[in-house]
C-alpha cells in the first residue's frame, strides 16, 4: 500500500513536469504552448519562413502579452482568430512596430498557424494570428506563415464559434489562458 502510495505521489509530480515538454523532436526555442478551458494547443513556430514575425510572438508570449486574451474571430470552416492582447476585439496591436510581410509559399492548409493584418496593407501584422481550420488557397502567398499546429487541433476545433454572417465575431468567446515558449516552461 504504501509503494502504491509512493508511485502515485512520483506520477502527481512529475506529470505537470511532462505536460510541459513540446513533442518529440520540436525545437523548444521555437514552440508555442497555448493553455486554453479546452485543453493545450502546441504551434511549432516557423523562424525558418518569418524570422521577424517568430521573433515577435515570442517575444509576446514571454511579456505574458497573450495570456486571457481571446479568440474574437471564429469563422466556421475557415479559422480562429487571437492575439488582440491591447483590446481583445481585433482592433489592437501591441506596444511595438508593425512587421514587414515574410510571404513564402507555404500553403494555408488546415492547422497553418498565420499573422493576421490590417485590410490591404501587407505590412501591418503586429501580434494578431490565426489557425486554419480548413484549406483556404486563397490567403497563400498573401498573408505570413508563422507555424503549424504540432498538437492540439482537437483543441482548437472545440474553440467557440461565431457566425459567418456577423465576420465571426464571438459573443464570451473563448481564451488563450496562457501561452509560453516551450523553453521557458517550468
Amino acid at each position: 500500500m504504501i509503494r502504491l502510495f509512493a508511485v502515485f505521489a512520483v506520477l502527481v509530480c512529475v506529470s505537470p513536469a511532462l505536460a510541459q515538454r513540446p513533442p518529440a523532436g520540436a525545437d523548444p526555442q521555437n514552440t508555442l504552448l497555448i493553455d486554453t478551458a479546452h485543453g493545450r494547443i502546441v504551434v511549432k513556430l516557423r523562424n525558418d519562413l518569418a524570422p521577424k514575425h517568430a521573433e515577435r510572438i515570442k517575444t509576446l508570449a514571454r511579456e505574458k502579452f497573450y495570456d486571457n486574451v481571446p479568440f474574437h474571430r471564429v469563422i466556421p470552416g475557415f479559422m480562429a482568430q487571437t492575439g488582440d492582447g491591447q483590446n481583445g476585439n481585433g482592433t489592437g496591436g501591441s506596444k511595438y512596430p508593425n512587421l514587414p510581410a515574410e510571404f513564402s509559399p507555404t500553403p494555408f492548409k488546415r492547422g497553418v498557424v498565420g499573422m493576421a493584418r490590417r485590410g490591404d496593407s501587407i505590412h501591418s501584422a503586429n501580434s494578431q494570428f490565426f489557425i486554419m481550420l480548413d484549406e483556404t488557397a486563397s490567403l497563400n502567398g498573401q498573408y505570413t506563415v508563422i507555424g503549424e499546429v504540432a498538437s492540439g487541433m482537437d483543441v482548437v476545433d472545440k474553440i467557440k464559434k461565431g457566425s459567418a454572417a456577423g465576420n465571426g465575431s464571438v459573443t464570451d468567446p473563448d481564451r488563450m489562458l496562457r501561452v509560453l515558449v516551450a523553453a521557458d516552461a517550468r
